[in-house]
């Protein structure tokens, strides 16, 4: 595309013209700011990518750990966990974004940080729950038996016992966060003004849509719907995978 001269600097508007329709020289049109709309929804993939693989990795990194110590051992541990958990999961994903947002501020990082924390009960609740059925299998207490240290029941014995449903869970996780980071683009809350993201350029496009200029809003909605589409059925084929009793019900 780039030899065609089909992609551009997604930031560069000087040299285009305003409002032109989708054409041979601009695929999917211009902004009112000049913008190339084809490069900014290229690009802003990357951006999304980014931002989603980051805030889901982050929600693992941390869920995973928390589920499996508060499974095992029990205790009091257990019960605050699963009381700060489930009052994490209670909130509405984007509404505790858009806070933390407000706190961390704008940027790839900063709005990985915003989204994430929102994910975490999640990968802490499905690994807790195969934790507290797997300890009791006869492989866990012969282990203990022998004298395994706690670190050694876990990293050994537990964790690949527990994470099935860990790589379903970040695909659905990933498809989800794409719609959170675009309601905070929208809002003016996620990535910088230079960078380019879907929701920000819909919310550039609201004006020039009453007007009839169509192209800058559809084709940056067109590319996050396929980019969550892309990424549900992803999901969905690794539940299948993971878990062969889908497909024998099926």
């Amino acid at each position: 595309f780039q030899s065609w001269g089909w992609i551009q600097n997604p930031t560069d508007s000087l040299i285009n013209p305003i409002h032109e329709p989708p054409s041979a020289a601009h695929l999917f049109g211009t902004s009112r700011q000049g913008y190339d709309v084809f490069s900014r929804a290229l690009f802003g993939a990357q951006a999304a990518l980014q931002v989603v693989v980051l805030a889901t990795s982050l929600s693992m990194f941390i869920g995973v750990p928390l589920g499996m110590l508060s499974g095992y051992l029990g205790g009091k541990l257990d019960r605050a966990l699963l009381f700060l958990m489930d009052s994490i999961y209670t909130l509405p994903g984007l509404l505790l974004s858009v806070t933390l947002a407000f706190v961390v501020g704008r940027g790839i990082f900063n709005a990985a940080i915003a989204i994430s924390i929102a994910y975490i009960p999640q990968y802490y609740r499905v690994v807790r729950n195969h934790t507290v059925s797997v300890k009791t299998e006869l492989f866990i207490e012969a282990a203990q038996s022998m004298g395994a240290s706690t670190w050694a029941v876990l990293s050994r014995y537990l964790f690949f016992n527990v994470i099935q449903s860990v790589p379903v869970l970040f695909t659905l996780n990933a498809a989800d966060a794409i719609l959170v980071l675009g309601g905070l683009g929208f809002l003016g809350l996620g990535l910088p003004e230079e960078v380019p993201e879907w929701g920000h350029d819909l919310r550039e496009a609201l004006d020039p849509l009453t007007t009839g200029i169509w192209w800058t809003a559809l084709f940056p909605g067109l590319a996050m719907t396929l980019m969550v589409v892309g990424l549900s059925l992803l999901g969905e084929g690794l539940n299948e995978f993971v878990n062969p009793r889908l497909r024998r019900n099926s």
